[in-house]
């Protein structure tokens, strides 16, 4: 793949490799979500605790960028705010306390897998609500996603002592999926008025607000007294899983444009299966690795029909 002629050979370099980060970053939100819950202590840390914690320690970055994003812009109309409420309930909250839930049952290899059909789901939606036309391809690519979720999933019953874990943490990774999906294709309608990065960080306030609401009212502030490794965790989540990712793939998208991006970004699932071998010693197989191509395939698919 060439870069375009108006883009000069080191901008579209740096634009790849950021676009790499960015995905590198996404990847590690599970692993470092999985090491969390692993922390020694008497009791396993909530996982609506470990949310606020990430939570709290990224808005002050989305604080500052909703502030100076929108200085100088027009202010938002009633119903555009009604829109960007509903929308980062969605796209932040449920979809992350979701994710966090389901990480609880399942390999942090499969919650990449399942989370990783959002754009298959984003093209349901899509035709559903917004009357937007599936074609042969589309319908292909979600035929290679779901074999491939198949697969993997096959690989987690096989491997698990607990079946009916692996269908409980499926399913919630499935519904955080979902959400995003949502998100993504209300979202559509929105960037275009409000600009991407000012309508991230006010998707993100209300998520963060939304999160920090919740923990409040289901847990005891003294449960926000954990390990030392709890927040060590919980601040690289936000650092490295939330505020520079998103400000990697920015930037990638302003340099390679967001197909580029958005191909790049389907190394996520086997960078998290790499990962979750390495670091929480999951087991890998022939299934897992068969899943995640034909997941990867069926993304591909979707992205050149876009």
């Amino acid at each position: 793949m060439s870069a375009s002629s108006s883009v000069s050979p080191a901008t579209y370099r740096a634009g790849v490799w950021l676009a790499v980060l960015a995905a590198f970053g996404f990847s590690m939100k599970a692993i470092l979500v999985k090491l969390a819950y692993a922390t020694p202590q008497a009791q396993p840390v909530a996982p609506i605790t470990l949310l606020a914690l990430r939570m709290a320690f990224s808005l002050p970055f989305f604080i500052f960028i909703a502030l100076r994003e929108s200085s100088n812009s027009r202010p938002l109309s009633p119903r555009q705010w009604l829109a960007v409420l509903a929308l980062g309930l969605l796209g932040y909250y449920c979809a992350s306390i979701f994710d966090f839930i389901g990480l609880r049952y399942i390999s942090a290899g499969l919650e990449r897998l399942i989370l990783f059909t959002y754009p298959t789901l984003t093209l349901l939606i899509g035709a559903l609500f917004f009357g937007q036309r599936v074609g042969r391809r589309e319908i292909g690519a979600l035929a290679l996603c779901y074999l491939g979720i198949g697969a993997a999933f096959a690989h987690d019953l096989h491997t698990s002592a607990d079946s009916l874990a692996v269908w409980i943490g499926g399913g919630f990774v499935l519904l955080s999926s979902i959400a995003y999906a949502l998100y993504l294709a209300g979202s559509g309608h929105l960037i275009p008025l409000l600009g991407a990065s000012r309508f991230t960080a006010l998707a993100l306030l209300v998520s963060g607000l939304a999160t920090l609401t919740h923990f409040f009212l289901a847990q005891p502030v003294a449960a926000l007294v954990q390990p030392w490794p709890v927040y060590v965790y919980a601040l690289a989540m936000a650092l490295l899983s939330t505020v520079f990712p998103v400000f990697a793939q920015s930037a990638a998208i302003r340099r390679i444009g967001s197909g580029r991006a958005a191909l790049i970004g389907t190394l996520g699932p086997l960078l998290t299966i790499g990962m979750g071998w390495a670091v929480l010693d999951e087991a890998m197989s022939l299934w897992q690795l068969a899943g995640c191509a034909l997941v990867v395939a069926g993304i591909l698919r979707v992205s050149r029909a876009g």
